[in-house]
């Protein structure tokens, strides 16, 4: 989690503590309603950089709330989805192709951008597979070393 907290970060915050949002939609249409025209992506990252989860409110709907765990056992959860989805990677020119199980990319895939792996330029998930941009050929070559010497290790019991 970056230690300072920008204004979007500050609003929020203030949004999710004032109103049920339970959607990352929801949350970028009161962003815009407040002046803050971002991405779906840029939603996203904003949601893993506070470490906010979706929990049940007082009427059973779940909504964005800080989660109670510290931003190091957020790591440690995602690692854990990370090493228990991905079967394989491989890349082919500056891209990064990394097989799950199936059903299992789209968690794999934002596993592994709160993960902070450098030098990725975007990421796009379907259903077994997700796709990573990379800065270059050589960072997608050490990005799908660095992650199977990851996976190995977790399987050797060695952990992250």
């Amino acid at each position: 989690m970056k230690k300072t907290l920008n204004e979007r970060h500050v609003l929020i915050l203030e949004l999710i503590e004032k109103r049920a949002i339970s959607t990352q939609e929801e949350l970028r249409q009161a962003l815009i309603d407040n002046g803050h025209d971002v991405s779906q992506g840029t939603i996203s990252r904003d949601i893993n950089e506070l470490c906010l989860v979706k929990s049940p409110g007082q009427t059973g709907q779940y909504r964005l709330v800080v989660s109670e765990k510290t931003p190091d056992e957020m790591l440690q959860r995602q690692s854990e989805i990370f090493k228990l989805a991905v079967k394989s990677a491989d890349f082919a020119g500056n891209t990064l192709v990394i097989k799950t199980l199936e059903g299992a990319a789209n968690a794999a895939c934002a596993a592994f951008e709160n993960m902070r792996w450098d030098g990725n330029v975007g990421t796009i998930a379907g259903d077994d597979t997700f796709f990573v941009l990379c800065r270059s050929e050589g960072y997608a070559e050490q990005m799908r070393d660095a992650i199977l010497r990851f996976l190995r290790q977790s399987k050797g019991g060695n952990g992250f």
